[in-house]
């Protein structure tokens, strides 16, 4: 099986691609396990530090159809489209948000249609999806009311992948990932790259900065469950999924508060009083507009789960950024 990554060299992408090889078999659409023979990483820069003979490692511009039509051809059954513009870096530059988020993906569709042989396509989506007035608990089908521009594209491009799937050209799945904290490294441009940093710079013995007032709910998911739904997503049966092609993902919803609670427990004071709050409107308008809970139980019949604590979220990043 030939399997393309779109935003291989971000985070995601690349522990997504370390986990593919390591299982080493996908789940058709037939049902069946078959071995992955090919692993296409694409991206703007190269993915870093792979030495398999199933991996064709690829640079180029998404937006750019030649860069596409390179890399999708009709052995390409399974698409995880991850790439992206986050949601800060998509608010201050439109233009970007627009070519990235919501051209580049129609892009992916529109060559797979050319191909003619409806591959598997995993779209991750985002809570910024909703916005506005929302019910205390968000469900699947609730009304999508995107408050940026980030949100907005993601709306979109979620519908493009319905319809396209609808017409037969892909066989489509929408992943609406929640948060994922705790990320590793530097802080990013989204709106949310707090919610790993009040927890990662802690840890570390660096002053953090949390722009939103402790009551803030988020809806949060760790890295390896996230990997684990994106795969669970793509070999999900299509009779299963049926003619609704979008899953809220399972996590967990937390205050931030909550969250620093958690940093306290598995830490100790020391590490919880490194934390400095400093509102930043910008940002509390972005991450304010975000349902806090979702209604899970479609995804967890399908056999996705989640984290069960925050504070278990956080010992696993502990223990994994140890020697």
């Amino acid at each position: 099986m030939k399997v393309l990554i779109t935003g291989a060299a971000g985070f995601l992408g690349q522990r997504l691609a370390r986990e593919l090889l390591a299982r080493s078999v996908l789940k058709s659409a037939s049902g069946t396990l078959e071995p992955i023979t090919r692993l296409v990483l694409l991206d703007v820069v190269a993915a870093p530090d792979f030495d398999d003979p199933r991996v064709q490692i690829e640079t180029g511009d998404i937006s750019v159809r030649s860069v596409l039509d390179r890399v999708i051809d009709a052995d390409t059954a399974a698409i995880f489209h991850l790439a992206a513009i986050v949601s800060g870096q998509a608010e201050a530059d439109f233009d970007l948000g627009m070519r990235i988020n919501l051209d580049a993906s129609r892009l992916v569709l529109d060559v797979c249609r050319a191909r003619g042989h409806r591959p598997r396509v995993v779209f991750t989506s985002s809570v910024a999806v909703y916005g506005g007035t929302l019910s205390d608990v968000v469900l699947d089908d609730t009304a999508l009311n995107p408050q940026s521009s980030y949100g907005a594209q993601k709306a979109i491009a979620e519908l493009l992948l319905s319809d396209y799937t609808r017409r037969g050209f892909v066989d489509g799945r929408v992943l609406r990932l929640p948060t994922i904290s705790v990320r590793p490294g530097a802080p990013n441009a989204a709106a949310s790259s707090f919610a790993s940093g009040i927890i990662r710079e802690p840890l570390n013995g660096v002053r953090a900065i949390c722009p939103v007032a402790p009551e803030t709910r988020i809806w949060l998911l760790s890295p390896h469950k996230a990997i684990d739904c994106l795969i669970a997503g793509l070999e999900l049966d299509t009779a299963a999924l049926g003619e609704r092609r979008t899953l809220n993902l399972p996590g967990l919803s937390v205050s931030v508060a909550q969250m620093v609670e958690a940093l306290r427990d598995v830490a100790g004071d020391a590490a919880a009083s490194l934390i400095d709050w400093q509102p930043d409107p910008r940002i509390e308008r972005i991450v304010g507009s975000w349902p806090g809970h979702w209604d899970t139980l479609r995804a967890e019949r399908l056999g996705l789960s989640g984290d069960r604590s925050f504070a278990d979220v956080i010992r696993a990043y502990r223990d994994e950024i140890t020697p």
